[in-house]
């Protein structure tokens, strides 16, 4: 009898389609691609303040359900159109939810919402999800989790995420040296800077590290490092987007000799987790911005069709339609009203500047 020691709590091994093979099958198109461009670049402008606008990184906590993303996607694009010279409206695209114990992890590990996780087909929903927004013209971002995500979405994303539970991980700071997109690091749950600063400053750097290459092969990755790292305060055991922590996050900034670019998400820690607390902290952040203090330079808005959010252990068929199976939301009317609240304030200083 043969003992083994490996794979011992390994159920299986499916294969994966290469990351080759699956962008074969759905090509970057010609207005894609320039979306894609086009918004990283006007990101980057914002980020080194070369552009005076507001990042405003708006959309559903997670995607679940195509034609809704779609829906909203259409409605950001004409908001677009009217807000435009004082902001970038860049659509939150989220697949991939990280879990504190057990749940959903999102669409591209489990599709179907009924613990098939069938990968393949998550890959795919997610790929022409964002084909069909880039092609409407409309820039996207996304949380990078899964390191070997990027080689089959990354061309297709304009910013992206490391989120509260993974800035730490040494993982995560490798992938986002080599990914093509700006990467906003997010403080600790705990509230804490000083980790997501660091990860800031080690995404800078060349990193090497195991992955996959565009065939599916393990491989050696080497990278050059990514220069438009930046933090995004999304609080922690308080909220963090007070003056006070504003400028404490500012001056930790400068310690390192690092941009003064920061993004605020006003959801999770800043909004206690409640959807009717954005409004406060996007206002607050506004007000901030007007009296001066450019380094704030973009918002997160947690946002969807419907407000609020329901559980996603229902059949995937009686969910409620534009509704959050995640973290609640706000809703389209009040993401509107807000959007263009700060389209009115924020062109007089454009206009000054």
């Amino acid at each position: 009898m043969t003992i083994r020691t490996h794979d011992i709590n390994i159920r299986s091994f499916e294969p994966l389609i290469d990351p080759n093979t699956f962008k074969q099958e759905m090509p970057l198109t010609i207005i894609s691609e320039k979306t894609v461009i086009e918004g990283r670049r006007q990101i980057e402008d914002i980020l080194g303040h070369r552009d005076q606008r507001l990042l405003m990184i708006v959309g559903p906590c997670s995607i679940h359900d195509e034609k809704a993303a779609l829906e909203y996607a259409e409605r950001l694009v004409k908001l677009q159109a009217g807000v435009a010279d004082s902001m970038l409206l860049v659509m939150r695209v989220y697949f991939e939810k990280p879990r504190t114990t057990v749940g959903w992890k999102g669409l591209i590990n489990d599709p179907h919402m009924n613990g098939s996780c069938d990968m393949n087909e998550g890959l795919r929903r997610a790929r022409r999800i964002l084909l069909k927004i880039t092609e409407m013209g409309l820039p996207t971002a996304t949380e990078m989790l899964d390191p070997i995500t990027p080689q089959y979405l990354a061309g297709l994303v304009c910013w992206s995420a490391i989120g509260a539970r993974t800035t730490e991980s040494q993982t995560h700071r490798e992938m986002a040296s080599g990914l093509s997109m700006p990467v906003g690091f997010k403080n600790c749950t705990d509230g804490s800077l000083s980790k997501a600063i660091h990860a800031m400053i080690a995404a800078r750097a060349p990193q090497s590290f195991i992955g996959v290459d565009p065939d599916g092969k393990t491989c050696i990755v080497s990278t050059t490092g990514n220069p438009w790292t930046h933090i995004v305060l999304r609080g922690g055991n308080r909220p963090n987007y007070d003056s006070v922590s504003i400028e404490e996050a500012c001056q930790k900034l400068h310690n390192e000799d690092l941009e003064e670019a920061i993004v605020v998400d006003c959801s999770h820690g800043n909004s206690r987790k409640k959807h009717q607390g954005q409004e406060r902290v996007l206002k607050d952040i506004i007000s901030q911005r007007l009296e001066g203090n450019r380094a704030l330079v973009g918002m997160m808005l947690e946002s969807n069709l419907c407000e609020g959010n329901q559980p996603c252990n229902a059949n995937i068929d009686e969910l409620a339609y534009g509704v959050s199976v995640t973290d609640e939301c706000i809703s389209w009317e009040t993401t509107e009203k807000l959007l263009r609240c700060t389209h009115e304030r924020m062109k007089k200083l454009i206009r000054t500047a």
